[in-house]
């Protein structure tokens, strides 16, 4: 049954009817646990007032996401009417949505919000069209499943001194100033990658091996190329040279150079006595002259040879797997530079030419003014811009114009109003309880939600002109924005946690065990999961289609993986999948294997992660000293799976958890330790058993039918899925008084059928997105 009750007020005649019968159920069915004296699970039904829920509201969300998830009571305990129950959950839910909507909670956020390490990536590449390596910057901490959430984005000296660094480097590079020497970046491509195919869309047809990448040329000028190739394990030999290969290197689809290298006639020649003979890839090596900008540099091997008479045909030494395959590719320069160059940064910055070199300050206004509006997602007045006029005269006086304007951008890049989202009370100290957030902050509240970046310039005007809290102008916005490529953010960074994209880049499968396993599929596991997700987004599809989509999309490599026929090359196409069992996201290998160890599968971890982030019930974490499993019996005979976990769940400390977790888990034991469908496991070869029960009582077996079961009841799988979402919104965890914005936001969607976009309209119509509460007043006096 599907509970999405309004906040419609109750009949004292009702309610005391239900009153009634919800206390006779607590009596029979709850109090004898959730009592004073035991306590159970910090619960104390028998002190609550049914009369007067609102006043207690923590203590019944509580009861109300139990009842909802079929937690409560557990199985195998008696159970009230399905009937009685759920009219216990409507008054309970009604009652809670009255009292929010005549108070609401939005809930208190930091006033200071750092970017995270994605979040500051994207807001250069909009700010300046400059894109920023990451790993320049230390890893952000998590918390509540992302790294978004303002509470845990400390800062420290370390922190403080890469944004130092960074803004130095990006400046002069968006600018185009000229380096003081040379700058050099590698490129490794990982050794776990099977070069024996073609490795991506953006290489040649008729080529396998290599890597294709964007660098960013700062200035135009010399610059030069290095290919390494990979060596023979311990030496420093080329691998795989005793054929003649050839090596193309490209710059944006145009070719530089075609190298030949091994074979016969490429031997070494003699080296004077004790001299050491030169690597076969020394001569990889070519120098170009390249104008400034991001550009795609290709290294491959050409897969396809003519013969004498003008025959295409396939390369016979790649059916080698000691063929030759890219290590890395290093770019140096600029060397002799040329000048700046016509580049998107230069374009975005220098909207007007200063009338003279040795002044220009009208010029340097107008530039400053507007990156430090788009940069502080606020019209800035004149004291910030004093400021940065002080800066640009200072760099001017040094080196000129252009110099004067990276000087000034550089501290743009630093700037507390850069770096960090900054929602202040002090406009505000009269006010009592809830208020809306002003245009300007509800812009970043939006930006930042669906594009991980600032706003663009439709987006600022709005605020700035006080129009984006005007009825249906979010909402406007927001469908705008999603189709738009950068809500492609929404697929690598919300998707990337919630799905474990990036679990699924760290994951490394024990090679003894899954021999077949590489750094290719891999990627194709992760490649998988965000065209899947992307594609929900992009057709507006329903929630529930996470569950039941009966498409995915798989290269060769990983069509070969999941069995599926006919389907060749490295190209990624949609398919359409025969197998149930396959649908939707719990048949997704790269799920599979992130919640899975290096060399068996984990019931637990699986469970665990369905019960976290599709049914939003997480279990409490393990007790301490929580023993192994035991892989065998008392006589000695190996036990499957299911076994070991019935002896673990013998332990009391152990059970109660378990009893959620393992039943989920077991659902998708037919797939492997890397997602490949198997109907045994183990060295003796015993049969999955892949029956479970859900909290709620209903039966299951594999895969398939789990998911729709979860499917069959949409405001709880829908609901999960809006927790999470709403969390990565908002930027920090919810509380039990956001409830009633969920129970509102599916109110919405519903007649959707759940789709993306009603439920992301929902979200940010919210009353926690749109609004929030005043600080202590110890808080707002610090400020």
């Amino acid at each position: 049954m599907l509970i999405l009750a309004t906040a419609a007020p109750v009949s004292a005649l009702a309610q005391t009817s239900t009153v009634s019968t919800s206390q006779a159920l607590l009596n029979r069915y709850c109090i004898t646990c959730h009592n004073e004296k035991l306590n159970t699970a910090g619960l104390r039904l028998d002190q609550a007032n049914l009369s007067k829920v609102a006043a207690e509201g923590e203590v019944w969300e509580k009861v109300v996401k139990k009842l909802r998830g079929g937690a409560m009571p557990p199985v195998g305990a008696p159970r009230p009417d399905k009937k009685d129950q759920n009219a216990m959950v409507a008054y309970l839910v009604t009652s809670l949505d009255g009292s929010a909507a005549a108070a609401p909670n939005p809930g208190h956020a930091p006033g200071l919000h750092r970017l995270n390490r994605a979040e500051y990536r994207n807001a250069i590449r909009d700010l300046l069209a400059v894109d920023v390596d990451e790993v320049s910057l230390p890893p952000d901490d998590s918390g509540f499943g992302f790294d978004n959430i303002g509470s845990v984005l400390s800062v420290s000296p370390l922190l403080m001194e890469r944004y130092l660094s960074s803004a130095r480097k990006i400046s002069r590079t968006a600018v185009g100033e000229p380096l003081a020497r040379a700058d050099f970046r590698r490129y490794e491509i990982s050794s776990m990658l099977d070069q024996q195919e073609r490795m991506s869309d953006d290489l040649p047809f008729g080529s396998r091996g290599g890597a294709a990448i964007k660098h960013m040329f700062p200035l135009d000028g010399d610059y030069q190329f290095r290919i390494r190739l990979q060596r023979d394990a311990g030496t420093d030999i080329v691998r795989g040279l005793a054929e003649s290969h050839e090596v193309d290197l490209r710059l944006d689809g145009n070719r530089l150079k075609l190298f030949s290298v091994g074979g016969p006639s490429a031997a070494a020649k003699p080296a004077k006595p004790g001299a050491v003979p030169e690597p076969a890839d020394v001569s990889l090596v070519v120098r170009a002259t390249v104008q400034a900008g991001s550009r795609a540099v290709a290294v491959t091997f050409p897969s396809q040879i003519m013969d004498a008479e003008g025959v295409i045909r396939p390369d016979q030494a790649l059916a080698s797997l000691s063929a030759p395959a890219v290590e890395s590719i290093l770019i140096e320069g600029p060397f002799e530079s040329k000048g700046p160059g016509q580049t998107a940064s230069r374009q975005k910055i220098f909207t007007c030419a200063p009338a003279s070199s040795t002044n220009g300050e009208a010029c340097a206004r107008q530039i400053l003014t507007q990156l430090a509006r788009r940069a502080y997602r606020r019209p800035v007045n004149e004291d910030d811009i004093q400021l940065l006029l002080s800066l640009f005269r200072q760099g001017r006086e040094r080196a000129g114009f252009q110099h004067g304007i990276s000087e000034a951008l550089r501290v743009i890049l630093v700037n507390p109003n850069f770096l960090f989202r900054i929602e202040s009370d002090r406009a505000i100290r009269s006010v009592q309880g809830a208020f809306p957030v002003s245009d300007l902050e509800l812009a970043s509240r939006l930006s930042f939600f669906l594009w991980s970046s600032i706003p663009d310039d439709e987006l600022l005007a709005l605020a700035e002109k006080g129009k984006l809290n005007e009825p249906g102008a979010v909402e406007k916005q927001a469908r705008r924005m999603l189709a738009d490529p950068r809500a492609e953010a929404l697929v690598t960074n919300f998707a990337g946690q919630w799905l474990l994209l990036r679990s699924v880049k760290m994951a490394q499968p024990d090679r003894g065990e899954f021999p077949d396993f590489d750094g290719s599929l891999r990627e194709a596991f992760q490649k998988e999961l965000e065209m899947f997700f992307a594609s929900m987004l992009r057709e507006d599809r329903s929630l529930l289609d996470l569950l039941t989509a009966d498409y995915t999309f798989v290269n060769e490599r990983l069509a070969k993986h999941y069995g599926i026929a006919r389907i060749y090359g490295s190209h990624f196409r949609r398919v359409k999948l025969t197998d149930e069992n396959r649908w939707g996201l719990l048949g997704k290998a790269g799920i599979l294997t992130a919640t899975s160890y290096s060399s068996r599968t984990s019931p637990v971890q699986r469970g665990k992660w369905l019960l976290e982030n599709l049914l939003a019930t997480p279990p409490p974490p393990p007790p301490p000293n929580v023993p192994s499993l035991q892989e065998r019996n008392d006589e000695g005979k190996i036990l499957s799976m299911r076994q070991e976990m019935e002896k673990h769940r013998a332990n009391p400390a152990c059970a109660a958890c378990h009893a959620r977790m393992d039943p989920l888990g077991f659902a998708l034991e037919n797939f492997d330790a890397i997602g490949r469908w198997r109907e045994a496991s183990g060295p003796e070869n015993l049969p999955v058993d892949s029956s479970g029960v859900l909290p709620s009582g209903s039966k299951f077996r594999g895969p398939a039918e789990l998911s729709k079961l979860l499917a069959g009841d949409p405001e709880l799988f829908a609901g999960a899925v809006t927790e999470k979402l709403l969390t990565y919104a908002l930027g920090r965890g919810l509380e039990y008084y956001d409830a009633t914005a969920v129970r509102k936001i599916l109110r919405g969607a519903a007649a959707s059928n759940f789709r993306w976009s009603s439920v992301i309209v929902g979200i940010v119509s919210s009353t926690p997105f749109r609004m929030r509460t005043q600080a202590e007043p110890a808080q707002v006096a610090a400020k």
